[in-house]
């Protein structure tokens, strides 16, 4: 039980909300963290880990957070034209860690179980907010569905791309346009069948271009097989998707196959490969230019919503939770009262600092995005360069991994800064 009132409020168990819960409750700062949903295991959630996340998580949970989880490293990235590999770049593409799939649900539950082992934290699932309290002009805590009131000396927004917290604040998301949406489909074996083959390309991440679209396939963490195929803004359907395809009736692994290399199309007509019915994703893209309100900070999805290009959903969320704590942490810990002044230049001072990344990265992911819909569009450049590719293809690599850096490092050195304490769980 709590022995003392939250200083912190956090709103959203994603990984923004667990990661800061964790931190803080390290420090001793009281806290109270809210999820709307008991289960966070969602029907998709981003599961790659960028060299930068990785260092992000090794600083909030120690070089022992990810044992036991359901984890993959990559083989590396291939890329496929018309049923022919233009290049592919083996990880780690630079020194350092390769590129990691690890299940979101179960990297969640392990950061809110540590949180809650410390005796500062309360995690409270199945609890919605419903409503922002003020007092004088501040945000001084959050209404429930019960009508219960939590208070706090602040509340942090990270309730995702969809905030409600955002709106009920007053905070403007400005939208940018996306070329692209998504079909997420999972291609489970089915284990009934002894000679089940597995992906032929192994752990490496598949990314194929040709006449009928776009889709990219790689074993997910948990070794289920997963394709994103990639359709104009537009072409996906926001509501349920009416047919639910079978290995016998779908036109699906068909349509990839023609496009795919012979291996690959091979394991997609085999009998015991299922498409699972697609879940349509509609890419929404997005930064709010004023993060924050006296009292009130948002962070992750909430305020910038990024694109699925090179996974950086996970890996921004997990460096804003670092810089939070480097700026919240000494104002809070040992049982500090800042003035309420010095916390809101503490919000100012966490979004100046986590705004020139995120600008920068959204703008990195739209081309890359716009370059791919660009190159499914041109019959002729696609064949140009597969023409070319016995000697274009070292050069085409080397670019590619060159332009990957920023989207894999982060564009800014960001670590942990030493605290005045860690406390024992």
């Amino acid at each position: 039980m709590r022995r003392e009132p939250a200083r912190v409020l956090i709103v959203g168990g994603g990984p923004t909300g667990a990661a800061l819960a964790l931190l803080l409750s390290q420090q001793g700062i009281p806290l109270t963290l809210i999820e709307t949903s008991r289960n966070l295991d969602r029907v998709f959630r981003g599961e790659a880990l960028m060299p930068s996340g990785l260092a992000a998580l090794e600083q909030i949970g120690g070089a022992d957070l990810l044992d036991g989880l359901p984890q993959r490293p990559l083989a590396g990235w291939r890329f496929v034209l018309d049923g022919r590999e233009l290049f592919r770049a083996a990880e780690p593409l630079a020194p350092g860690p390769a590129c990691t799939l690890v299940s979101q649900p179960a990297l969640l539950e392990r950061l809110l179980e540590r949180a809650a082992g410390y005796p500062g934290c309360q995690v409270l699932r199945g609890t919605a907010a419903t409503g922002l309290v003020e007092q004088n002009g501040r945000i001084a805590g959050i209404r429930l569905a019960d009508g219960q009131e939590l208070r706090a000396d602040l509340v942090l927004a990270c309730d995702g791309r969809s905030s409600l917290l955002r709106r009920l604040a007053g905070l403007e998301l400005q939208e940018q346009s996306s070329p692209l949406d998504l079909l997420w489909f999972r291609l489970p074996v089915a284990s009934t069948t002894s000679a089940a083959p597995p992906l032929p390309q192994g752990d490496w991440f598949t990314t194929v271009v040709g006449p009928a679209g776009i889709f990219s396939l790689f074993n997910g963490a948990t070794g289920v097989a997963q394709l994103a195929w990639v359709r104009p803004r537009r072409a996906v359907a926001t509501g349920p998707v009416q047919t639910t395809p079978t290995p016998a009736e779908s036109p699906w692994p068909e349509c990839w196959a023609r496009q795919s290399p012979p291996e690959l199309a091979a394991w997609m007509r085999n009998g015991s490969v299922h498409a699972t019915a697609p879940v349509p994703l509609a890419v929404r893209v997005g930064l709010a230019p004023r993060w924050h309100r006296p009292g009130l900070l948002m962070l992750g999805d909430a305020a910038h919503p990024m694109s699925p290009v090179r996974a950086q959903g996970i890996n921004m969320a997990l460096r804003d939770a670092l810089a939070a704590a480097n700026h919240l942490i000494p104002l809070l810990a040992e049982g500090a009262q800042p003035a309420a002044s010095q916390l809101d230049a503490a919000l100012a001072a966490i979004a100046a600092e986590r705004l020139p990344e995120i600008r920068t990265l959204q703008t990195l992911q739209r081309q890359e995005a716009e370059r791919g819909m660009l190159l499914q569009g041109q019959p002729w450049l696609r064949a140009l360069l597969l023409a070319g590719a016995p000697w274009l293809a070292p050069a085409l690599r080397h670019h590619w991994i060159d332009q990957q850096r920023p989207l894999r490092q982060g564009v800014t050195t960001l670590n942990l800064l030493e605290s005045p304490r860690l406390l024992e769980s």
